[in-house]
């Protein structure tokens, strides 16, 4: 018995060295590098050694944190025992295309470097975008004979071919992402295992990769976004009307056209709309937001203060653009339903959200071509009956807690990692 208890400890020791290879983490506080930072947080303090190659918090403003600003290009911080090696890598102030190529490029270089001060490695945790990392990844997999996992938090090809950031002539279609989705394929078949964060992202990543695959969901601090610790109203609404609010990134996956119109056909009525976040589209956004007096623009808020937003809401909205189906599962969809205020969501019929509106009861998903005409009657239905309201909020922070749990996905994910690393 005592040389099986030592064989554990020895095992256990063995297994603490992990690499987590990440273009978003601390300080950023919002959609990825939130939970890379939480993952990592908790895996610290399960005993593990985690080292992060990352570049300089820019993430969702398009510039780098006034924090770090000054730092050198090359720099190391812990933080809660977590050494952080980074990259001071290019941030475009207009993320187009060809600028998304630029930075992809500069920060791959730069953490290469950084990733030859990696010592020694169990695992390798690239999680994507950048794609480049599952290059990086296979790299240090190389040196230090490590186990390789790639996690999809967003298919970063399949995005920009889906949302049309680019021209879609036949030369780019044939041509460029042809391309791309082998070179992405080669990579991802170089992996120990591969995972992604929703059954129809994990359907594509098995036609793209013959590795083994695992469910890993984002997940949900109930703790944090929770409507019985936040009653008061958030200071971003001025009004005792009906509030609807969007929270998360402004950027090129969301459908701005359909919400300025239906802004404008919910104008002259006790209804308030307040916009909060940052990204590529803002200034285009808050431009043309400056007409309408029931819609008003705020920058993101700190994590800290986020559940008091979403809980001050009556009605979250998130507009997809019909295209992007299964490249990405939206991370804000977690924090809108944990506030126990029911959603209104528009999209494809095949995206994985409408599956989640549908069975957790908690919302409305609109898939029609009259979009407009439907979200304005279910907004008259919320308003005119509060007790549906009240309960589709319940039926959404009940789901989440059922499903998506902090606790239980991470736990599930620890397991799956010893079994990986003893394999």
């Amino acid at each position: 018995m005592k040389v099986y208890v030592f064989q554990i400890l020895i095992f256990q020791i063995i297994l603490t060295k992990l690499t987590l290879i990440t273009g978003y983490f601390y300080p950023e506080d919002t959609a990825i590098g939130l939970y890379n930072t939480q993952l990592a947080e908790y895996l610290t303090a399960k005993g593990y050694q985690v080292q992060v190659l990352t570049g300089f918090p820019c993430y969702p403003q398009w510039r780098i944190d006034d924090n770090y600003s000054d730092k050198p290009v090359y720099y190391q911080e812990t933080f809660n025992k977590i050494r952080i090696l980074r990259y001071k890598q290019y941030v475009p102030s207009k993320p187009t295309f060809l600028n998304r190529i630029l930075l992809l490029a500069d920060y791959s270089v730069g953490t290469l470097i950084n990733l030859f001060k990696i010592k020694d490695c169990d695992v390798v945790i690239n999680v994507i975008p950048h794609s480049s990392t599952m290059l990086l990844g296979w790299i240090l997999k190389t040196r230090t004979k490590a186990k390789l996992w790639n996690h999809i938090q967003d298919f970063e090809f399949d995005a920009v071919y889906e949302t049309g950031i680019i021209t879609n002539s036949n030369f780019i279609r044939s041509g460029l992402f042809k391309a791309l989705f082998k070179i992405e394929t080669i990579l991802l078949n170089k992996a120990t295992i591969n995972s992604t964060i929703s059954h129809h992202m994990l359907n594509k990543l098995k036609r793209k990769s013959n590795r083994p695959t695992f469910y890993f969901p984002n997940w949900i601090d109930l703790s944090q976004i929770d409507p019985l610790k936040h009653s008061k109203q958030h200071p971003f609404f001025k009004s005792n009307g009906f509030k609807i609010l969007y929270s998360g990134n402004i950027g090129d996956k969301q459908d701005w056209e359909f919400f300025l119109e239906f802004a404008e056909k919910l104008g002259n009525q006790n209804i308030e709309i307040v916009v909060v976040g940052d990204g590529a589209k803002k200034s285009w956004l808050v431009e043309r937001i400056a007409t309408l007096n029931h819609v008003n623009y705020h920058p993101p808020v700190a994590y800290n203060q986020l559940s008091s937003l979403l809980c001050s809401a009556d009605l979250h909205i998130l507009f997809q653009k019909n295209s992007v189906v299964d490249s990405v599962m939206p991370s804000k969809l977690l924090g809108m339903m944990a506030s126990a205020k029911p959603s209104l969501v528009t999209g494809s019929d095949f995206s994985e959200v409408k599956t989640v509106i549908k069975l957790s009861k908690g919302g409305f998903y609109i898939s029609s071509d009259d979009k407009i005409s439907i979200a304005y009657l279910k907004i008259q239905e919320l308003i005119s009956q509060p007790d549906v309201a009240l309960k589709m909020g319940i039926n959404a922070r009940n789901y989440v807690t059922e499903k998506f749990s902090s606790s239980s996905i991470l736990s599930h994910f620890e397991a799956k990692l010893n079994e990986v690393v003893s394999s």
